[in-house]
């Protein structure tokens, strides 16, 4: 058997910040034509290497070898012009600009010292063509949906003839289709001999498209193995050094119920009735852009409903912003922490705190000991790994930055708990510890509104769930018809079972 040809390989990469290995000797090679796999924890050490092969960060030891050459990147610019291309996971996009901007900026084809728009306007075509997308490509991009531009986005990376592309968590907000079509367009590329390297949480999906899966551990390279006949349980071994126990949930009895909407309308969605009972854990499965989000928003009082009616506890329940959602008991954690959520440049005392200030503020002083004593007690019971609460929360790994944004709004003792994709982008053992809370929560009779894009986590954690398509409830699953074939035929539009109204 001929050993494939490397366009990659990296010996001996270390990386300290501060006293604090980020890589300790990391070793790996890449081939020609291959999707390269590479997983572990938040923390291990994924992102990290990326930035290294990109040009983003210098390595303090290591060799890199780039097609038969050794390289050291000064710059991302440099890497691109190499051949290596990276989509990172926090998308780097222009909203006010064009798709046209976006995908060529600093790259604009010009005729007569003029920029030849109908030139890039059929080379964008082609990009998205590739990817899916049939978009005009003079869209603004603040005007698409977020699987829209994460597509763009590889159109983008497609455009610039990469012979290595770095994917970070490309299918986070796809949905079952767009992520297929993915799958074809990655399959193309190895076809040209292009390589991927290839970052993500779900595990299911990494066995589909990889050829070798690479692991990291707390900066440290632990095994290569063949996609083919990998199984997530043996690849959880190796990012945590342990089986994961994953929550399945017994069959509850609901309590009496907590909240009641009958015909709720807004933006995205229409003629919504379900009602939630105490201690449930209640799903919100579909395919993106099926109005699940729309409808929470709704309840919390971050989007206005146009028509129908919620009663909470038995009583009206009106609701004109998320301060009169907070104040009757209702707590959200939205799908997209970084924009929606966190304060990324303050600590993590102030963003665990900030809901509280005026409960914990006299005579117009912040009393300091109650913030501490909040932020200790959450920070205790949630496994928040951190050095000090006064590091701004952007120093945090993913998973323990949602533990933070949990643990603002569990001290708001909220009696329903919205949680909108709470694992989108955590690595497993944070979703475990994440699934164990909810289990916690709802036996200790919160109610508990779950809504993901992940099957097995719907399935896993819920009593019942509500499948949505464009924008209308398809079916309510009861705790014995929640399959996964029930709930991709109704997200799909066709009914699989009879609605539990």
């Amino acid at each position: 058997m001929v050993e494939a040809k490397r366009i990659l390989k990296i010996e001996g990469i270390s990386k300290c910040y501060g006293g604090l290995h980020a890589l300790d000797s990391v070793s790996l090679d890449i081939c020609y034509g291959e999707t390269h796999a590479l997983i572990g924890e938040n923390g291990a050490g994924k992102s990290t290497l990326m930035k290294i092969i990109g040009g983003i960060v210098k390595k303090d030891t290591g060799r890199i070898e780039f097609e038969g050459s050794e390289t050291n990147f000064h710059s991302p610019q440099d890497a691109l012009q190499a051949g290596i291309s990276i989509i990172h996971q926090e998308l780097s996009m222009l909203p006010e600009l064009n798709i046209i901007e976006n995908v060529y900026m600093g790259r604009m084809k010009t005729r007569a010292g003029r920029i030849d728009w109908k030139l890039l306007e059929k080379l964008t075509r082609q990009q998205l063509e590739k990817v899916g997308l049939t978009l005009d490509p003079h869209t603004i991009v603040k005007s698409l949906s977020m699987s829209q531009k994460q597509l763009v986005e590889i159109a983008k990376a497609l455009s610039v003839n990469a012979k290595l592309i770095v994917m970070d968590e490309p299918t986070s907000s796809l949905c079952d289709v767009e992520t297929e079509r993915l799958f074809d367009v990655i399959q193309d590329l190895k076809r040209q001999n292009i390589s991927i390297i290839y970052i993500s949480h779900k595990l299911n999906e990494v066995i589909t498209i990889s050829d070798r899966i690479s692991v990291l551990k707390d900066g440290r390279f632990v095994e290569t193995i063949p996609g083919k006949g990998a199984t997530p349980e043996k690849m959880v071994q190796l990012m945590v050094g342990r089986d994961l126990v994953r929550q399945h949930t017994d069959r509850r009895i609901p309590g009496p119920v907590r909240l009641r909407v009958t015909g709720l309308s807004g933006q995205r969605f229409r003629n919504v009735s379900f009602d939630l009972h105490e201690g449930e854990v209640l799903g919100f499965a579909g395919l993106v852009g099926a109005g699940r989000s729309e409808v929470a928003r709704a309840i919390f009082g971050a989007d206005p409903s146009t028509s129908g009616t919620m009663e909470l506890g038995g009583a009206a329940y009106k609701v004109k912003s998320p301060s009169d959602a907070i104040r009757s008991g209702i707590a959200m954690v939205a799908e997209d922490r970084k924009a929606q959520s966190l304060f990324l440049d303050l600590s993590i005392r102030a963003n665990m705190s900030i809901v509280h200030l005026p409960k914990l503020t006299v005579r117009g002083r912040i009393q300091e000991n109650k913030i501490q004593e909040l932020v200790k007690n959450y920070q205790n019971r949630l496994k928040i790994k951190m050095i000090s609460d006064s590091h701004p929360v952007k120093s945090l790994s993913g998973g323990n930055q949602q533990k933070t944004i949990l643990g603002r709004w569990l001290a708001t003792d909220p009696r329903i708990l919205i949680l909108d994709e709470p694992t989108h982008g955590i690595d497993v053992g944070a979703k475990s510890e994440i699934y164990r809370l909810i289990q916690d929560l709802a036996k200790e009779g919160m109610s508990i509104i779950l809504i993901s894009s992940e099957l097995p986590e719907i399935i896993a954690m819920c009593d019942r769930v509500i499948v949505m398509n464009e924008g209308t409830i398809k079916s309510i699953l009861k705790w014995d018809e929640v399959t996964e074939e029930n709930i991709m035929s109704c997200a799909a539009g066709i009914n699989a079972v009879s609605c539990d109204k």
